[in-house]
């Protein structure tokens, strides 16, 4: 009969311990999985100030570069994009074509120097570039929250208190795009004939 209660309270005591396991790795993934939803939602946010700015600046290069509509309507249509983006990869992917529009506009305001002096535009560059640089900040503390849940939830044997509770990983990663990876080509040896300056 002493072997008998020796047993069982040795089966309970190892019951309680991994249900303590359990408890503990759960509890941990719901933090974790917090953390990378607060990282994202300040990515978020940023991208949304950059959104903001973006009709702005579009405005202002139209009045010097009318003829550049292919790029404006490109810029329209990422932002859209971004806009109505709901889940992060869907936003992710839609930054990227935001991204290579934005770099599209800036090639042409190299055509016009009477566009790059101009004060409305210039502040607005230098809204969108300290916008830019919260998004590299925010981009890269969401990478590593989701590199830190991803890692503990692979983990054995948090992989099995994990799939039992349902977590699994996230691979909605910020990476650069393929078209962030090529080099802008700028020609200086025919430059557009400058626009005239609209008036005041």
């Amino acid at each position: 009969m002493k072997k008998v209660l020796i047993v069982v309270a040795v089966v309970v005591l190892l019951a309680l311990v991994f249900f303590g396991q359990y408890v503990g790795v759960r509890n941990t993934l719901v933090t974790k999985n917090e953390s990378v939803k607060a990282a994202w939602s300040q990515v978020d946010i940023v991208l949304q100030r950059r959104a903001d700015l973006i009709p702005n600046l579009v405005e202002t290069v139209k009045g010097f570069a009318l003829q550049e509509q292919t790029v404006f309507g490109d810029i329209a249509k990422a932002r859209s994009a971004l806009l109505s983006a709901g889940t992060p990869q869907q936003k992710i992917a839609a930054n990227g074509q935001l991204d290579g529009a934005l770099g599209r506009l800036l090639l042409v305001v190299e055509n016009y120097p009477q566009l790059k002096s101009n004060e409305n535009f210039l502040r607005l560059q230098d809204e969108l570039a300290g916008t830019e640089n919260r998004i590299a900040v925010e981009r890269k503390r969401y990478n590593d929250t989701l590199q830190d849940y991803n890692t503990y939830v692979q983990m054995f044997p948090n992989n099995v208190f994990a799939g039992w509770a349902g977590f699994k990983p996230n691979g909605d990663y910020f990476a650069a795009t393929a078209e962030s990876r090529q080099v802008p080509k700028v020609n200086f040896s025919s430059p557009a004939a400058p626009a005239p300056q609209p008036a005041k």
